[in-house]
């Protein structure tokens, strides 16, 4: 009797066991099961949210339009080994990292702008898996690496501003912001810029596809450039990890300007392993008062030294010294009468 009442307790906690066993193997092997839900463009809102804009050299071209309904419905999976071990066709890139299609003209031109400290094996995945995937999506782009050398903690932040005004000395009108981490890995993640400013890595694999919270707004994003003026750029305090997606998610909503996503199946994303940077420890406290900040904070504060211009075959790679002293004691803030009032209102600008 005992004998028995024991093998019957123990093929339970055998079956309880290859049962759990079972469901963490899919837990670690199907992560799109979990995704989460979150508002996105469909195809058909996606083709009338692109903004058509390109420099000044492909509006010369005369040929016929590119088109790009395609390669949003067919979405192929491009991050395959011949994509991330050579660049296929390197004779197609201009110097600097340059490209536009030649059968037809792109509408789009786009400026990749990558901020970069000593990440040589990231950098080097990047720009071969880039120029091929690129490619494929008939767009004008050029990328620029924006390095810090100075020793201060990463201020990735104001890389992307600097990178801003030197894209705008291009003429480009659209701005894609991406760490040198994250690799797209479906084509119909289009490198463009849309109506909205676009978040574009919302089902990142380090989040297992799913999105942490609908407010976050950083990775790789999309921005027209004459939204990235209006909101003054970003916040150029955020010395080391943390924080500065969150403020400059702040600024567009001050503005009213909404955000927008596609599917997570044009959305996917991989991040490439590295070593942390360090927390900025004052993040939390920044952030709670960077409504205060946007107007005096941003683009219009920018302090730093540009060292050198190198033109690469594959990227524009552009160095700065960003030690001189910027710090919230220089930012004259509004009255404090003036800053209760603005806290809780969205048209923050006009106060």
């Amino acid at each position: 009797m005992y004998i028995r009442i024991y093998q019957r307790k123990y093929h339970l906690i055998e079956i309880t066991t290859k049962f759990t066993c079972a469901l963490a193997l899919i837990y670690i092997c199907l992560p799109h099961r979990f995704a989460s839900h979150y508002n996105y463009l469909s195809l058909k809102q996606i083709e009338n949210a692109l903004v058509s804009q390109v420099t000044h050299n492909i509006t010369l071209q005369h040929l016929d339009e590119c088109s790009y309904g395609d390669i949003l419905a067919e979405n192929r999976y491009m991050y395959r080994a011949q994509y991330r071990e050579e660049i296929l066709r390197s004779e197609e890139i201009l110097s600097g990292g340059e490209y536009y299609p030649e059968k037809c003209r792109a509408r789009f031109s786009t400026a990749i702008i990558v901020p970069y400290r000593q990440r040589e094996e990231q950098l080097h995945s990047f720009l071969i898996y880039m120029h091929n995937y690129l490619r494929h999506q008939r767009i004008h782009y050029r990328i620029f690496l924006i390095e810090q050398y100075d020793q201060k903690p990463f201020n990735r932040a104001k890389l992307f501003n600097i990178g801003s005004n030197i894209a705008a000395e291009y003429g480009f009108p659209c701005l894609i912001f991406s760490d040198v981490d994250l690799l797209p890995l479906n084509l119909g993640s289009l490198y463009v810029c849309t109506q909205l400013p676009r978040h574009m890595c919302s089902a990142l694999d380090m989040w297992r596809f799913n999105l942490p919270y609908t407010g976050l707004f950083g990775g790789v994003v999309s921005i027209r450039t004459e939204q990235f003026r209006v909101v003054n750029g970003m916040s150029n305090l955020y010395e080391g990890w943390g924080g500065e997606d969150d403020d400059f998610y702040e600024r567009l909503q001050a503005r009213n300007i909404d955000i927008c996503r596609f599917s997570p199946e044009l959305s996917e994303f991989t991040m490439l392993r590295h070593k942390p940077e360090e927390k900025n420890e004052n993040r939390v406290a920044l952030l709670r008062a960077g409504v205060l900040r946007h107007k005096m904070d941003g683009l219009n504060s920018l302090m730093y030294d540009e060292k050198e211009r190198r033109i690469h075959n594959l990227k524009s790679d552009i160095g700065y010294d960003l030690s001189k002293v910027q710090n919230q004691e220089n930012l004259k803030y509004p009255d404090d009468s003036k800053q209760l009032n603005c806290v809780h209102r969205l048209d923050l600008f006009d106060c």
